[in-house]
Parts: C-alpha cells; sequence; structure tokens
C-alpha cells in the first residue's frame, strides 16, 4: 500500500529520512538474495553493493561494511550500537579509518542487511561510503572545540552530507569525490588532499570558507589549488554542487585510474575548469539545484537538537588511581588538550592501527557519557577524542582508560602509526600493513629524543594511499619484489612528507623498496642518521632535502637486495607461511 501524498506533505524529516533508508535497505537485502542464488552476476550486483558501502574482501563470502560517520562524530549511543554490531556481526572488532568511517569485517552477505537495520536504528548509515560517490564527508575532530578556530565547522559538514545523500547526481560519479572541514588555518582535516577541501574564514563580519579544489593521493599525488578565496556561507551547498556536476560531466568514466577531479583539471587546465564551474554555479543560482537541508535529522553525523547535559563526572569508583604515575603525566603531556571552554580538556584516546574491541567501544562511550559531552570525535589518525573532561576528572579518564587498554600516551608521535587494513582483508593490497605498523611502533618505542618522539609515520598495503603515507614524515608502501624465482614482500619507503612552511602541503620523497622485514632497520638508521646529522632548527623534510635522497639510498643499500636471504625475508610480517602475491579485484578503487 502506497503512501498518500498528503501523508508525506505532513510527514517529518525523520520520518522521510528513517523511510528512505528502511526501503533501501530491504532492496539490497532482495538484490543480495538474488545474487546468492544466482539470478546476479559479480558484475550485476558489484555496483549496487558497493554504492551502499559493501566491499568484497580477499576471503571468499564474507563482506567489508563501512559505516559512514559524517564529521566524525558519533554519539555515546551510537558507539554501543556499533560495539552490539562487532559482536553480532564481525567477531567483536571494528576499525577506524583516515575517512573517520567504522569498518567491520568478515560479514556474511546474507547478514548484511540485518546489520544495516541496526545501524539505521541509531541513524547510522554505510550509504555511498563506498563506489563513485560523495564519500564520507571529513571535519577537523577539534571543530567547536579548538582555541585558534574560526567558527565551528561541523553543522555545515552534516547538512553538506545530508545534502548530497541519496542523490542522482552524487552517487554515481566518474570516480570517488572526497570533501573536508575545517576551522582552523594550520588544516588538521587536510584540505589539500582533497577534491574539495573547505576551511572556515570571516571577511567582513561574514561566515564563509577558503576552498580548495583538486588534491588526491594514490598513486600520483596532486596538491589541491584555490578555487575561491572566500565562499559566503550560504552559498556552500551550490558551490560543492557545481564543482561534482563538472566533474559528473568530464570526469574519465572509461579509465578508473584517471578519473578523479585531479585529472580533471590535468587534462583541461585550472582556467578551464573554473569557467566551467562558474557556468554551472550560475546555472543552479537562477534555476535551482540540490537544496540547502533546513535542519538535520536527530543523531545524524552526530547531531543532537538540545545541548548536552554538564558532565556528571560519574565514574568507576573501584578505579582509583594512585596519586605518582609518571605514565599518566606523560599520556596528560601527548594525549590531552584544553579547550576553549574554560575548564575543559580533550583527551584523545590512541587506537593502535584503528582497530577496536566492542569491549573498548563501550568503555569510551560510557566515559564520553559520564565524563564529557556524551559525544565521540573519530579522527583521521585512526584514533579518536572525549571532549568536555572536567580538568579534575583526568585522573580518573585515564584510570578508566588503562583499565580498557586504551590509555597509550604519543598522540600525534612517532608511535602513533597510522595504517591501513593492507591484505588483511583487501584485494587489492599486497602486504599486511597493520602487521608491519606494530612492528615499526615496537621498532620506536625506546626512542628518547624529543624531535624523534614529534615525527609521524604512516603506512599503505598497496599505492593507492589508504594509509596516507605521502604526507608523513616517514612513509611506506606496499610492493613485492622476486629474488630468486619467489615472491618477496618489500615496502617502498619515503621521506619528508607533511606540512612545510605557510602550511602548504608537501610529499614525501622515494627513497627505495626495502624487504618488509627489513623495514624497521631500514627505519631505525634513519632515525640514527638524523640524530647525529640535523642542523638546529631545522625540520625534518628540510634534514631530507639537505641529504638528498642518494645519502638515504646508499644508507640503505644493503637491506634493498640482502646478499644473505634468511627464511624470514620470504614472509611477510604475521605470516609463518611464504609470501603469495594474491590480487583480486581492486574495489577500493571502485
Amino acid at each position: 500500500m502506497g503512501i498518500a501524498e498528503n501523508d508525506l506533505a505532513n510527514e517529518t524529516l525523520d520520518a522521510q529520512y528513517d523511510r528512505t533508508v528502511r526501503a533501501d535497505i530491504e532492496a539490497f537485502r532482495e538484490r543480495a538474495e538474488q545474487y546468492l542464488a544466482g539470478q546476479l552476476s559479480d558484475d550485476e550486483f558489484r555496483p549496487f553493493r558497493l554504492r551502499r558501502g559493501i566491499y568484497g574482501q580477499r576471503q571468499p563470502r564474507v563482506q567489508m561494511v563501512r559505516t559512514k560517520i559524517p564529521g566524525g562524530l558519533v554519539t555515546a549511543a551510537q558507539m554501543r550500537q556499533l560495539a552490539r554490531i562487532a559482536d553480532e556481526f564481525a567477531g567483536g572488532r571494528a576499525h577506524l579509518t583516515t575517512r573517520q568511517n567504522v569498518q567491520f569485517h568478515f560479514v556474511p552477505l546474507r547478514q548484511v542487511a540485518d546489520l544495516l537495520h541496526m545501524l539505521a536504528d541509531y541513524r547510522l548509515t554505510t550509504r555511498e561510503a563506498c563506489y563513485n560517490t560523495v564519500r564520507n564527508i571529513t571535519c577537523d575532530p577539534m571543530a567547536g572545540l579548538a582555541p585558534d578556530e574560526v567558527f565551528d565547522v561541523r553543522p555545515y559538514a552534516q547538512r553538506l552530507a545530508l545534502a548530497f545523500l541519496h542523490k542522482e547526481l552524487t552517487d554515481n560519479l566518474p570516480r570517488k569525490f572526497k570533501i573536508s572541514f575545517s576551522g582552523r588555518e594550520r588544516d588538521p582535516s587536510v584540505g589539500a588532499i582533497h577534491d574539495l577541501g573547505l576551511r572556515a574564514v570571516i571577511r567582513d563580519g561574514r561566515r564563509g570558507f577558503h576552498v580548495l579544489v583538486g588534491g588526491g593521493l594514490g598513486p600520483l599525488p596532486c596538491e589541491a589549488r584555490v578555487l575561491d578565496e572566500f565562499l559566503p556561507e550560504e552559498r556552500l551547498v551550490a558551490r560543492c554542487e557545481a564543482v561534482i556536476r563538472v566533474f559528473n560531466k568530464h570526469g574519465n568514466r572509461g579509465n578508473k585510474n584517471k578519473a578523479r577531479l585531479k585529472f580533471v583539471l590535468r587534462e583541461h587546465g585550472f582556467e578551464w575548469f573554473k569557467d566551467a564551474v562558474e557556468a554551472e554555479y550560475r546555472d543552479i543560482l537562477e534555476n535551482g539545484g540540490i537544496p540547502e537541508p533546513e535542519s538535520v535529522p536527530e543523531g545524524f553525523g552526530g547531531f543532537r537538537s538540545s545541548a548536552p547535559p554538564p558532565a556528571s563526572g560519574k565514574l568507576l569508583p573501584v578505579l582509583r588511581p594512585s596519586p605518582a604515575d609518571p605514565a599518566f603525566d606523560e599520556w596528560l603531556e601527548t594525549n590531552v588538550s584544553e579547550q576553549k571552554q574554560t575548564g575543559y580538556a580533550v583527551a584523545t584516546v590512541k587506537v593502535a592501527q584503528g582497530n577496536l574491541t566492542a569491549d573498548q567501544m563501550r568503555a569510551v562511550a560510557d566515559l564520553a557519557e559520564n565524563a564529557g559531552d556524551g559525544l565521540l570525535r573519530l579522527t583521521i589518525e585512526q584514533n579518536l577524542a572525549i571532549a568536555y573532561i572536567r580538568l579534575e576528572n583526568l585522573r580518573r579518564v585515564y584510570a578508566v582508560l588503562k583499565f580498557a587498554g586504551l590509555a597509550d600516551a604519543g598522540v600525534g608521535g612517532i608511535t602513533d602509526i597510522t595504517t591501513c587494513p593492507g591484505a588483511y582483508s583487501c584485494n587489492l593490497a599486497l602486504t599486511k600493513t597493520m602487521n608491519l605498523g606494530e612492528a615499526l611502533e615496537e621498532a620506536v618505542r625506546e626512542y628518547t629524543d624529543p624531535l624523534v618522539r614529534r615525527l609521524v609515520i604512516k603506512a599503505s598495503g598497496c599505492p593507492n594511499s589508504c594509509g596516507q603515507h605521502w604526507i608523513g614524515d616517514i612513509g611506506f608502501y606496499g610492493n613485492s619484489r622476486k629474488i630468486g624465482g619467489a615472491e618477496v614482500p618489500y615496502y617502498q619507503m619515503l621521506l619528508g612528507g607533511g606540512y612545510g612552511p605557510g602550511g602548504v602541503m608537501r610529499f614525501g620523497l622515494q627513497v627505495q623498496s626495502i624487504p618488509a622485514r627489513l623495514a624497521p632497520e631500514a627505519l631505525r638508521r634513519v632515525l640514527g642518521h638524523y640524530i647525529a646529522n640535523r642542523a638546529d632548527g631545522e625540520s625534518f623534510r628540510d634534514y631530507v632535502l639537505r641529504h638528498k635522497v642518494e645519502t638515504f639510498r646508499e644508507l640503505t643499500a644493503d637491506l634493498a637486495r640482502p646478499a644473505e636471504l634468511e627464511p624470514e625475508i620470504y614472509r611477510d610480517w604475521g605470516d609463518e607461511v611464504p609470501f603469495s602475491k594474491q590480487l583480486g579485484r581492486g574495489e577500493c578503487a571502485s
């Protein structure tokens, strides 16, 4: 039985959203059953599945389910639901990504629709988390909290995410399209590597955005260019739609390796691109386009219609920390920052390789609710933050985190290593990056040099940059070589990525490929050279440029093709059997 037209007109925004989402989930269930019954081919089912955030894995008959978290903001109740889903469908584990998503692995296809309904119960969705769509819109996790922010960009990220969800224009593009928001001049959301990077500015008392366009990583990284010095806030959706329209019309649908927006700019030129955007923008202003939502459904992107209650400070009384604890002092120094609201602090929880257990998810949800503002903020470094902690409660918060196994210090430093899942699950990956991350963390744990401790390491299991290896001080990405007729897992090492003077993005310089098992040794040699040869006040990138790539190639030359090969060289980190290059159809590139 259909819904009467007058009932639709009187339907609330929450009800409209819920009806649309539930119908889409049941459509997925029907298609999945058809596929399992052999009535749909892989090629027929794949785009339908990917558009709904469901990836294939290298393991047969199971899926990776990617949950979008718009702006990286999730309520405590939503985190508990994610923990329940982890327990029921994914072996009690979840993974935080560099796009502020939450992923579940090894989910049987027949169970996916039930999982999606459990997400929808709490205003969470996987729709357009994959495929050629507007992906999860990311946001500075310190939005609304940072003392140096221009204004809070979270509401804009939430509305833009909702505006582009379930739209014909935005769910079948030539390739994926990524958007980020930042409220600070030194952009922690890294707008320079996005198709659209939006940074808050105020001009003549008016709010607006500095707009970057055409950035991206992948095998060929490209820094975004300035499209608008100032875009008024009321034109945000229209201007972003204009850019997406140009991409939709002119992106390369015949070659996905050249289909990102950066290739449109490269092929046609920036001036042509700006003219094309202006033409679409004028058409939208004159004839209409995707409307900006007047409001956001409760829970979507962490949205709450009412202000959070004051933090109660109600914590587990059995967890009383000792008054003197050097580990707490270190955690306080590296993981905690005061927010602009007087008397409150933000504690960033270091999540190794982005992997959480369901019990840990419930622990941080309880902390956010009892000691914070009831929200958890996911970061692109695969960590999460709890805000509005009263300063007098920090020691007790640390005790609870320690009990949950989440009290490691070193956020933002050399032990806080970013990795993608790699060959743990991804069809396109060559190497098991998370295992490398553990080995690298162990290799650098004992360094005490303060400048070394501040360096950033990022690693990916292939050249596609899911671990953002181009923008770490030290980066690695997986590849392979044949030695003596056998495949050996390797990592290309890069040095000197990150922000340069004036906040300009700089990509790492490729040194050479090192066997996976020898990557920690290569890292130790570079750090030893850095400690012995850096100049006073010299940045790591400047140190790398001064010594030139050739120095580091020579420093690690014997590792690149070792004379005596031990059996371990033929094994990836975490494996007890020889390495084998097994590639399927790469869906992260879809």
